[in-house]
């Protein structure tokens, strides 16, 4: 076994920001490599594994685009065009990229400074401490892993538009008005448990199929924007009128630029991986902008692809399945239909692929700060995979289907809040670290001092408030359901018992160690606490000795 003192993936972070790569491997163990053939993992002799480095960039990028798109693109054009017309819908999407994009630069800061599994609860970690770290991860995890579950069964959905027969099989009971088969339980079921095997079996493996997805995917939906514009059934004159009649276009717009943290959600899957790059953790940032703008030509060429295969508005006033399958047909045949069919599946299998891993590495990271059962800080010996984070998100989602699609929309449009707290979280640490262009840069965060990025992170804050009021402020255009909103209380409620029943045993964890356990070494030195190492308690300039002990 290859045994170092924060080396690694985790370890760069320190080595980043400044600080002595090699802290005292008694702060909170020592850090191995995955699948270095550790049988017993961190919660039994408290060692800290760190993922492997094989991560390429196109994997990392497809990984981030694959979940920013999903099968929202291919199933919702017709619902976004019932909100604000297709000029509204196309506006309010690029509007909201570019919004995103604003986000992004904090996120790619923090991931080259902290290249460690965990996103922003790492970063929320540094910057404000633990407790807030642990309502950030929390509502992320949900988050998470209702997407996967509504990417599951967005495949149900899928089949029941392509095959019915086999979807419809056993109907069992109606939710909320949905009806429930025992078909597309099934097609769901399956469907996760293969991605979480996919997931487990290694990050380059799952890196190399998210690839392929992605690029079939991007193919399809190009040939598919072409083939309406060039069919004689397909015109431009359907997008008429641009922007919906009954509904002011400025509050269409608003109305979906509000969603765009649950549309371009995903992005953030870069800082989640960045542990395993196999490449410098400063190209995080165009990888994120990159994949932000590829995401939002996707989205944006299926609103056009559909609004001008078939007059719009007709879609609105009719009961489909399956709307935009049915205004692609209508212009290209059975062939545009194979296509969209190819490319929702690929959209499909690159979310729930896309997830599975960002969902574990923040179970991953909570594991390892031990604000969750340090079970979840174990890899897979042979894969080097947090396989224990991967069969939570699995089991967690096997029982959505069970309920139907309409009340996992409540859990997934209350989780929408969740992520705007991420991005909160991320773009306050990130005004915290940037420095104006006069002020010296911190001695322990390399190339902090920026002007127009501390700008762009004071921005990012704004826009991550004002999407909290759209989705809270009553008479907002985006405002959530009342069905959403009691789901987001019965998890806050939920969240409240279980952080405090784990308050007792946090309290005898050192700061050195949870910053030695998620960063892979000591955080900034103007970020440490003055006095005091422990979570509960100060005692005075000490170092840590172990997870439960101080010495002077």
């Amino acid at each position: 076994m290859s045994t170092t003192r924060a080396t690694g993936p985790g370890a760069s972070a320190a080595a980043t920001h400044g600080q002595a790569a090699a802290a005292p491997a008694t702060t909170a163990g020592t850090a191995t490599s995955a699948g270095a053939g550790n049988p017993a993992g961190p919660a039994d002799t408290g060692e800290i594994t760190r993922l492997q480095k094989n991560l390429k960039p196109h994997w990392v990028w497809a990984i981030a685009l694959g979940s920013a798109v999903g099968w929202g693109a291919f199933v919702l054009p017709t619902d976004w065009m019932a909100a604000a017309g297709p000029m509204g819908a196309l506006l309010g999407l690029a509007i909201g990229g570019g919004l995103m994009i604003l986000v992004g630069v904090s996120y790619g800061f923090l991931a080259r400074t902290f290249p460690v599994s965990g996103g922003a609860f790492a970063y929320t970690l540094v910057g404000f401490g633990r407790t807030h770290a642990f309502i950030c991860a929390w509502f992320m995890t949900l988050g998470y892993t209702s997407i996967v579950a509504l990417n599951a069964s967005a495949l149900a959905l899928l089949g029941r538009r392509v095959f019915p027969q086999v979807a419809e099989l056993g109907y069992l009971y109606n939710v909320a008005g949905w009806d429930v088969y025992f078909g597309e339980v099934m097609i769901a079921t399956v469907a996760l448990v293969v991605f979480a095997f996919i997931n487990i079996s290694g990050a380059s493996f799952s890196g190399r199929a998210q690839f392929i997805f992605c690029v079939i995917m991007v193919t399809a939906v190009v040939i598919v924007l072409i083939g309406v514009i060039v069919s004689p059934a397909g015109q431009l004159s359907n997008v008429d009128p641009v922007f919906h009649p009954d509904i002011n276009p400025l509050a269409g717009i608003m109305a979906i630029v509000a969603i765009a943290p649950w549309a371009y959600i995903g992005f953030d899957n870069i800082p989640q991986a960045a542990e395993e790059f196999d490449f410098p953790a400063k190209k995080a940032f165009s990888l994120i902008v990159w994949s932000l703008l590829a995401a939002t030509f996707l989205y944006c060429a299926m609103i056009l692809a559909t609004a001008s295969a078939y007059p719009w508005q007709d879609l609105m006033g009719e009961n489909h399945v399956w709307a935009t399958a049915d205004a692609i047909m209508a212009s290209m045949g059975v062939f545009g239909l194979v296509l969209l069919v190819i490319a929702a599946s690929m959209g499909i299998f690159t979310g729930l692929n896309g997830f599975f891993v960002s969902g574990s590495r923040v179970l991953l990271a909570m594991g390892r700060a031990e604000m969750i059962p340090a079970v979840f800080s174990r890899v897979h010996r042979k894969y080097g995979t947090p396989h224990i984070g991967i069969f939570f998100v699995m089991a967690f989602c096997l029982v959505a289907p069970w309920f139907g699609r309409t009340a996992l929309s409540w859990i997934v449009d209350m989780a929408s809040i969740g992520f705007t707290f991420a991005f909160l979280y991320t773009c306050s640490c990130a005004f915290k670290l940037f420095r104006w262009s006069h002020q010296e840069d911190h001695a322990d965060v390399e190339g902090a001092r920026s002007t127009p990025r501390k700008l762009m992170a004071a921005a990012g804050v704004v826009v991550a408030i004002a999407f909290c009021l759209l989705l809270l402020v009553p008479g907002s255009p985006a405002q959530l359901t009342l069905p959403s909103m009691i789901a987001m209380g019965i998890w806050i409620l939920v969240g409240a018992v279980f952080y405090f029943l784990r308050r007792g045993h946090n309290r005898t964890l050192s700061d050195d160690y949870v910053d030695q356990a998620v960063l892979g070494g000591p955080r900034p030195e103007f970020l440490r606490r003055p006095t005091g190492t422990s979570a509960g308690t100060t005692t005075g300039a000490t170092t840590s000795t172990s997870p439960g002990t101080t010495t002077s």
